[in-house]
C-alpha cells in the first residue's frame, strides 16, 4: 500500500519572500533613480544588476532544497525574494531590449505581487475559502453572479489595449467561469441525489421547497 506523503503548507515563508521581494525592487530602482550613471563594465561587458539577482535566486534556491533547518529557509526565502526583486527592477530592460524606465515593469511587478498574494491567502486559507463557495454555489444567485462578471469581463478584454486592464480582467473572467461551472455541478449532483430518493420523499422535499 501507498503512504500518501503529507505536505507541510509554510505560507509564512512565501510572505518573508514577498516583502524581500518588495524591498529588494524599492531598494533598487532607487538606487538607479538617483544614481543612473553607476554601472559595472568589464572590457566588452556591460554587467546589469539582474545578474546578481539570477545569483542570489540561484543561492536562496540551493539552500532551500538541500537544507531542512527551518532558520537556513528563512534565510533561503530572504534570498529568494531578494534575487526577485533585483531580477524585476530589470524586467523592462529585459523585455525591450534596452528601456529601463518603461512602465512594463511596474504593470509586471504589480501582477506578480497580486498573484503571489493571492496564492498566499489561497495556501493559507484553502478550507475556509472551500467552505466559503460551497455555500455560495449553492444560491441561485452565484449563477447570476458569475454570469454578469464574465459578461463584464470579457467587454473589457475585448476593448481595452492595457496589459494590466486585460490581465486584471481575465483572472475576473476565470473566477467568474468557475462560479458558473461550481454551480451547474451542484445543481447536477443535486438532481441526482434527489432522484435516488423515494417518490414519497421527493414529493414531500418538492413541498418544502
Amino acid at each position: 500500500m501507498v503512504e500518501q506523503e503529507e505536505v507541510v503548507r509554510r505560507p509564512n515563508l512565501s510572505v518573508l519572500a514577498m516583502v524581500s521581494f518588495i524591498t529588494s525592487f524599492m531598494i533598487a530602482r532607487t538606487f538607479t533613480t538617483l544614481r543612473p550613471n553607476i554601472v559595472v563594465i568589464g572590457g566588452d561587458f556591460h554587467i546589469h544588476h539582474f545578474w546578481y539577482g539570477i545569483a542570489l535566486l540561484a543561492v536562496g534556491g540551493w539552500l532551500g532544497i538541500s537544507y531542512e533547518s527551518y532558520r537556513i529557509n528563512r534565510l533561503a526565502a530572504i534570498l529568494f525574494g531578494a534575487g526577485g526583486g533585483v531580477i524585476g527592477d530589470e524586467f523592462g530592460l529585459l523585455l525591450t531590449f534596452g528601456d529601463y524606465w518603461t512602465g512594463v515593469t511596474y504593470t509586471l511587478v504589480i501582477i506578480l505581487l497580486t498573484s503571489a498574494t493571492a496564492l498566499i491567502l489561497v495556501n493559507k486559507y484553502s478550507g475556509a475559502i472551500r467552505a466559503e463557495f460551497s455555500q455560495l454555489i449553492e444560491i441561485n444567485a452565484s449563477l447570476y453572479l458569475g454570469v454578469f462578471l464574465m459578461a463584464v469581463s470579457m467587454a473589457l478584454i475585448f476593448q481595452a489595449d492595457n496589459l494590466m486592464v486585460m490581465t486584471i480582467s481575465g483572472l475576473i473572467t476565470i473566477l467568474a467561469f468557475v462560479i458558473v461551472l461550481g454551480y451547474l455541478i451542484q445543481r447536477i449532483r443535486l438532481r441526482k441525489h434527489n432522484n435516488e430518493l423515494p417518490k414519497s420523499q421527493r414529493k414531500l422535499k418538492r413541498l418544502l421547497t
